[in-house]
This record gives structure tokens, C-alpha cells and sequence, in this order.
């Protein structure tokens, strides 16, 4: 071998060592953190290039290491772990027709001749893929893909996911396990993101990481807060193995057992319709409502599928047909770095606005100062932009060739020093934070701190925030109760009302709920629902503060034969991190003495019933309530206040540990599944019986109802009256 061969093997060795240090990593960022850093196609690209450097040196690609042997680990710590029935495998991708045409090429060498080809296509669904288990017709488990051999067991925090059902309707198979994906829709994911942005939190990059974080949070009470969707379209094991005969045929009983769906599903008789089939759905698939990334083609036949096989990666019979991502190239104006009300700093692109998926972008994500290097950004640079699970743009790369000879590497540290920004990056994290605040954050600060979700003072609006900062007469919470009527009248648009009526709101603000005091004052990772949970727990914001790890989680013991013994929750919406979010909170002194500040000037620190402050009142303690429909002359705001205050939990979705529905006029889908489960449904007249006597007999009001028309307010006597205690 000569001295060049040498080099350029020695060189082969090495990037074949890069990329799989590359691909590790960028395993553990999507599977594992579900905090992906660049695009499945850019993953795909790196794999590919892999691949190709391995077949150079005659290695099969599945001989390469663990790395590629398995379709990516999304196991996690504080879940038990059980073993799929059937392999649960990733799909092959294709990018061209070529490779389309390659892959039904396979399909006829391996099939016997005359073997017809029928396939179905459906949507590659863009979520967290999920395995349930059914027995007797029985729900019993959900299990992520893990390994492909064995993976988490997240079957209880799939069960506050609403929308499939509990028990499928005869005939059913003795034992079936049905593969899906969850994800979650645009609209809540953007709910999420404008909450988290009103409060200058940083936003989560897109649908698909979200939804899969959420699935993985140890405390089932935080994943129902927010609304995860679920889907279904594969078949895993199934008893006797005789039930199906092809794919389009389980699809018809997944139909029948009312099963949420993919909305597109063809069945076609050749590979040319299939083929248009994945034009179609390309050109339809903006307007579906579960996020699309591509379109999956498979043999319909269960025979032939076992015939074809697959290995230890991949069925050999499937293939998904990835739509490459919509992207466009415009100028990077500037990077500009914004500061949030925890003090993290997060950098933006400020761009040439550009038409990209149907909207007009003009800024776009750059991540954190680690992705601007890795990536080589530079202001004045021509970037491609592309919507993250389209929805986020983000910036793609650098067009290199267009590149001036006069750019520079943008410097993160620099450009925060010229800003006279005092920032550090802790330990661990990818995050610059501010040392002290600054006057943008005092006012986020301040303005949060008077929102309707905190202390709800009226008249105290970002506009006067702003004066009143910029006059000196507040820098923090503590300093508005201060205020004295002759420094506000020398202030331009206030007069003698407009005075007077400030000072009111703040003293009636010093009677606020609890959980409002302790949403205001601005723990990270605690929203306004975790406020209320800590509040019916704690009792009092002495308490909260003075909370140890242990009054939050203690030691939760696995299944037996389950290899975990794990966390758990105390509280509804505390899991780990919250926890020890709150405990670093509150051992920084300066916020122990914003605390004792507002003690002093007399705020209610205790927790209290509906309009008072300072007694408990323990009548629908421990019991979940959902809202459903128009109430007659309840607002939807005043009921969950009134059941919150005598102790009960208003959730967003119907699940097993529901205690009572309640169901107005167009109440519909929820009223549905809470017949489903037999969850008590209540109307407003006996809502407000149960609040004003329930704890007088500790029943259910006779005016408990259960309504056989979803679309009507509930009218029927139940025939069964459940017990409250």
C-alpha cells in the first residue's frame, strides 16, 4: 500500500470516527433530551455520508457499532423498562424517486415471482412513537420505542392523554400491541410558547421535541397540563396471529374501535400509484392536523412482509419518503440578544424579510452562542432559513461561497460586553445569564408581577410600570407599596382618580390568593397551575420557603421484575426539576429578602378559600374537575376559582383519575369521554350545590347529571350518585 493510500485511509479513519462521535451525540440531543440541535435532514446527511465511507472500506452499515445497530435509544432515567413483544423498528429513508424506485426493486427480488405488489401509504407522523398494549380488548400499557427491543414505560402519563379509548369494542384479538406516534398540534404549541414568552422564558424549538419531553416528565400531573394528541397506525404482536391479514385491514378495525387515525390512508395496486400517492400527500399535508414530514409506503400483505423480513434496523418491506424542508436564502442583517425575565440571554436573527411556508419571516432562532460557532454565523452573511417542525424558523447554514472577504466570526462574549451586559455561563448549561439584572428585566420583573395571572392589580399596566420606573419610584415588587399619592400625582397622566384608584388596587392586591403571590414573585419552571398545587400543599409561603428535596419527591418502588426503583412526586406539577428549581430560588439571600419585604408589608402569605385569605376549606380537597361547554352564568375563569378555592383541581383533559365533569351546552368531546369512563358528570346547579353544602352530607348533590346528547346541557338523573369522601 503506498504512502498516499496510507494517508487517505488514515484520513477515512478518522472522519469515520468523527461522524459517529457527531451521530452520538446528536442521539442523546433527540432521543434522550428531545433537544435536537439540527434537522432530520442534516442528521440524515451526516448518516449517509457514514454509510458511504463504511461501504468504501466493504463494511456493511449495521457493522459499524452499537451506534447504528439500533434505530436510535430514547430511554430515560426514572422509567421502568419492558420489553416489546415485536420489535419495534425505525423506518429506512429516501430522499429521491431513485431511491424510491431502488427499494420496490429490492421488493421484487426478494418476493416470489408474480407476487403482486400492494402497498399502503400514510403519513410519517412527526411525534414521539408509542407502543399499547391491549389485552382482552384492554388497554394496559404504553412503552416508547426505546431500543427497538425495550423501552420506557410511560403508561401513566399516556394515560392523561384523552381522545383514544380505554376498552376497544368486539371483535378484538387476545393480545394486540398497536404502534402510533403522540405529538402535538400547532395551536398548542404555540399556546405553550405565548404563555412561556408573556413571562421571558425562553420558547421550546418545535412541536415534535415538546411533545416528547412532555412524555417524559416523571410527574404524570405536569404532562396533563399540557394537551398531547395520539395516533395510531402499526401493528406490533398480535394473538392469534392469524387476526389480520394485511395492513389495510387492521386499518379497518382501528376504525372500528374508534382509534384516532392517520387522516390520509391509500391502499393502491402498484408502485406508480404509490408514487403518486406521495405527491399527493405532499401537497396536502400542510392542512393535516398531525405534523408531516414525509409519506410512508409498505406492503399491505402481512404474508409478504414476513417474506421480505428486516434487519436489525429497518423492515425491509417499508420505506419513509422524506419531504425535504422548505427553505430560502436572505441576508442575516444582525444578531441581537435578548434578555429574559430569568436572565437568560438568547441570541436572534435579524433577517432581509423573506416568504417562507405561506408567512412572512423577518427573525428567526439562532439557539445559544455553542450553535452560532458550531454553525459559523456571521452578521452580513446570505443564511438558508427553515421552519422547525414548520413552525420556528431557524437558521440552517452560512452560504459560504457568498461570504465576504471582509466577515468575522461573531463573538458572543464580546458583543456582550459592548451591550454592557454583565453575563456567565454556568457550569453545564448552554446559556448565558445575567449576574444582576437589568432594567428591561426589572421591568418584565414588575410587569409579571401585576399581571392578571399574579396579583391582578388593575391600573397597573406595562405603560405605568414604565413611568414609574423611569421616574426612579420602583425598581422592585417591594417598592410599589410604597408609593405615595403626591409622587404619583407629579407624575404626567395621573390625576386625582387615576391616583387614587392605583393606590386602591395595590392594597386590595396585598389580599390576593396565595398562589398568586407565589406565581408573582417569579421562581423559574413554577407556572401559574404549580403556584396553586404548592399553595393547597405548603398552606403558606413560610412553609414553601423552609421545603427540603424530600418534601417534594420521595422514593417510588417499580413494578415487580421492573429493573427501576424511582422518584415520585408528592405534589401535582412538582417533578425534579421544578423541585430543585425552588429550592435554588429561595436560598439566594436577595430573594429571601424580597420575601420578608413583602411579609412586612403585610401580603397574604397563607392559603385560604374563594375571596378570603387565611383558613382552608378542605370540601372538594384531592377531587379533579374538568370544564366542558357554556356554563349558564359561570364563567369559565369564576368556576375553576370557586373549585380551586374549596380545595378541588381543575385539569385541561379527561382521564381515569377525573373525579367530576363539568358539562354546559356544546360540551362535546369531553362529555363523550367522560361517559367513556364513567366519570361523574355534574351541571352548574349542582356544581354550585356541591360547593355550597357537599361538605355538610359529603355527597353528590341530587342534581348530578349525565346528558345523552353531547351537544346539550346535561339534563338526566344519574342512576348511580357517587360519594365525595
Amino acid at each position: 500500500m503506498s504512502a498516499s493510500d496510507n494517508l487517505e485511509r488514515t484520513d477515512s479513519n478518522m472522519r469515520i470516527a468523527a461522524l459517529r462521535a457527531e451521530l452520538a451525540r446528536h442521539d442523546e440531543l433527540y432521543y434522550r433530551q428531545a433537544a435536537p440541535v439540527i434537522s432530520d435532514y442534516e442528521y440524515d446527511g451526516l448518516r449517509r455520508e457514514l454509510d458511504a465511507l463504511l461501504a468504501d472500506r466493504g463494511l456493511a452499515p449495521d457493522a459499524c457499532g452499537a451506534l447504528t445497530q439500533l434505530p436510535g435509544d430514547d430511554r430515560t432515567e426514572g422509567f421502568a423498562k419492558v420489553a416489546h413483544h415485536a420489535p419495534m423498528l425505525s423506518l429506512a429513508n429516501a430522499y429521491a424517486e431513485s431511491e424510491f424506485r431502488e427499494f420496490i426493486a429490492r421488493l421484487q427480488r426478494l418476493l416470489p415471482p408474480g407476487e403482486s405488489l400492494e402497498f399502503v401509504v400514510e403519513p410519517k407522523i412527526d411525534g414521539l412513537a408509542v407502543s399499547l398494549t391491549y389485552e382482552g380488548g384492554v388497554f394496559t400499557r404504553a412503552v416508547t420505542r426505546g431500543n427497538g427491543s425495550m423501552g420506557d414505560d410511560i403508561t401513566r402519563n399516556v394515560a392523561t392523554i384523552a381522545g383514544f379509548p380505554r376498552r376497544l369494542s368486539a371483535p378484538v384479538p387476545e393480545f394486540v400491541e398497536l404502534r402510533g406516534e403522540i405529538y402535538m398540534t400547532h395551536t398548542e404549541f404555540m399556546r405553550i410558547n405565548a404563555a412561556r414568552e408573556a413571562t421571558g422564558l425562553p420558547l421550546y424549538a418545535n412541536p415534535r421535541n415538546l411533545a416528547s419531553g412532555t412524555v417524559k416528565l416523571l410527574d404524570p400531573a405536569e404532562t396533563a397540563t399540557r394537551k398531547l394528541e395520539i395516533v395510531f397506525y402499526g401493528l406490533g404482536a398480535c394473538l392469534p396471529g392469524t387476526t389480520f391479514p394485511c395492513l389495510s385491514a387492521f386499518h379497518d378495525a382501528l376504525v372500528s374501535w374508534e382509534m384516532p387515525c392517520v387522516s390520509f390512508f391509500r391502499k393502491v395496486a402498484c408502485a406508480q400509484a404509490a408514487w403518486e400517492c406521495i405527491g399527493e400527500l405532499d401537497r396536502l399535508r400542510h392542512g393535516l392536523s398531525c405534523p408531516t414530514d414525509g409519506a410512508v409506503v409498505k406492503l399491505d400483505s402481512l404474508r409478504a412482509q414476513e417474506i421480505v423480513g428486516a434487519s436489525s434496523k429497518y423492515p425491509a418491506w417499508a420505506i419513509a419518503y422524506k419531504f425535504a424542508p422548505e427553505q430560502v436564502a436572505t441576508r442575516l442583517r444582525a444578531i441581537t440578544l435578548q434578555v429574559g425575565r430569568t436572565g437568560a440571554i438568547t441570541p436572534v436573527a435579524e433577517l432581509e424579510p423573506v416568504e417562507l411556508a405561506g408567512t412572512t419571516v423577518s427573525r428567526a432562532t439562532l439557539h445559544n452562542a455553542d450553535e452560532i460557532a458550531r454553525k459559523d454565523i456571521r452578521e452580513g452573511d446570505e443564511i438558508i432559513v427553515e421552519k422547525a417542525g414548520e413552525v420556528i424558523p431557524q437558521v440552517v447554514r452560512p452560504v459560504l461561497e457568498k461570504r465576504g472577504a471582509d466577515s468575522l466570526p461573531f463573538n458572543f462574549a464580546a458583543r456582550l460586553a459592548e451591550l454592557g451586559l454583565d453575563a456567565m455561563r454556568p457550569e453545564g448549561e448552554a446559556v448565558w445569564r445575567l449576574r444582576s439584572p437589568t432594567q428591561e428585566q426589572l421591568l418584565r420583573k414588575l410587569i409579571h408581577f401585576a399581571s392578571k395571572q399574579c396579583l391582578d392589580i388593575a391600573n397597573l399596566g406595562p405603560a405605568i410600570i414604565k413611568t414609574l420606573a423611569s421616574a426612579g419610584l420602583v425598581a422592585s415588587a417591594p417598592d410599589l407599596y410604597h408609593l405615595q399619592r403626591d409622587q404619583l400625582l407629579g407624575l404626567e397622566k395621573f390625576a386625582d382618580k387615576s391616583a387614587d384608584n392605583l393606590l386602591a388596587a395595590l392594597e386590595a392586591s396585598k389580599r390576593r390568593e396565595l398562589w398568586r403571590l407565589i406565581h408573582a414573585i417569579g421562581i423559574p419552571n413554577v407556572g401559574m397551575q404549580t403556584a396553586k398545587d404548592l399553595a393547597r400543599h405548603f398552606l403558606s409561603l413560610g412553609a414553601l420557603q423552609g421545603a427540603s428535596y424530600g418534601d417534594f419527591r420521595r422514593k417510588q418502588r417499580g413494578r415487580k421484575g421492573q429493573e427501576l426503583s424511582a422518584e415520585e412526586s408528592i405534589i401535582n406539577g412538582v417533578g425534579e426539576t421544578v423541585a430543585r428549581s425552588i429550592i435554588t430560588w429561595f436560598s439566594d439571600p436577595a430573594h429571601r429578602e424580597l420575601v420578608e419585604n413583602l411579609r412586612v408589608l403585610g401580603l397574604n402569605f397563607s392559603h385560604g378559600p374563594y375571596g378570603q385569605a387565611g383558613a382552608e376549606n378542605h370540601v372538594l380537597k384531592d377531587k379533579v374537575f374538568v370544564l366542558t361547554g357554556t356554563l349558564p352564568s359561570l364563567g369559565r375563569d369564576e368556576a375553576r376559582q370557586r373549585i380551586e378555592a374549596a380545595g378541588g383541581r381543575v385539569s385541561g383533559s379527561v382521564s381515569s383519575r377525573t373525579s367530576f365533569v363539568v358539562a354546559g351546552t356544546e360540551a362535546g368531546s369531553k362529555l363523550d369521554e367522560a361517559r367513556r369512563l364513567g366519570v361523574t358528570v355534574l351541571d352548574e346547579a349542582a356544581l354550585l350545590a356541591l360547593l355550597i353544602q357537599g361538605d355538610e352530607d359529603g355527597r353528590v348533590p341530587p342534581h348530578a347529571v349525565a346528558s345523552t346528547n353531547p351537544k346539550a346541557a346535561p339534563t338526566e338523573p344519574l342512576a348511580v350518585q357517587g360519594e365525595l369522601f
